[in-house]
């Protein structure tokens, strides 16, 4: 009989063990400081008809544009792989007309206008092997000072009607936003 509860006592402290051992390695694990985040654009059914995804760094108190993102350089719009639009459908964005698909959203800001681009090169880590050959449209919009501090990179669509949306780009204390309408 005694058996069993020496079996049991050690099977036990060797379970409790190792899953220790589990919890200081999951501690160990060095999180990504830009999370990852993904926006939609839907129609009236709630079909995807545009996906944007991107990583979201933080001000940190630190000044994003002009020092951080220097003025006049071509910035991949988040951090990490290089931010994607993703159209379902052919779209007019910023007036020009752009057919379904994935493109690279990169921008070059400025203090008074921005350069929106959509690149068909997309997978990239960063704006380091930015190729302007592959622009597929240019849109500049205007920088408007945001009414107070956006600590987190947001790239979103704002716009409840399913056949125009702006798409949004806010952080620090600017925003831009391009007209997107959806062929459908």
């Amino acid at each position: 009989m005694k058996k069993p509860g020496i079996i049991l006592a050690v099977t036990l402290f060797v379970f409790s063990g190792s899953n220790v051992a589990a919890q200081e390695s999951v501690t160990d694990i060095k999180l990504d400081k830009s999370p990852l985040d993904i926006s939609y654009h839907r129609d009236a059914d709630k079909q995807p008809l545009a996906k944007v995804q991107y990583s979201r760094p933080s001000k940190n108190g630190r000044t994003i544009f002009g020092e951080l993102e220097p003025f006049g350089k071509v910035w991949r719009t988040g951090a990490n792989e290089s931010s994607e639009i993703r159209f379902f459908t052919d779209v007019s964005f910023g007036g020009k007309d752009i057919p379904a698909g994935t493109y690279s959203l990169f921008t070059i800001p400025d203090e008074e206008n921005w350069t929106v681009i959509l690149n068909s090169a997309t997978d990239q880590w960063g704006g380091y092997s930015y190729d302007e050959s592959k622009d597929v449209a240019r849109v500049e919009v205007p920088a408007q000072r945001t009414a107070g501090t956006v600590e987190l990179l947001t790239i979103y669509f704002d716009g409840e009607n399913p056949a125009k949306s702006d798409l949004v780009i806010a952080w620090d204390n600017t925003v831009v936003k391009v007209p997107v309408e959806f062929n459908q």
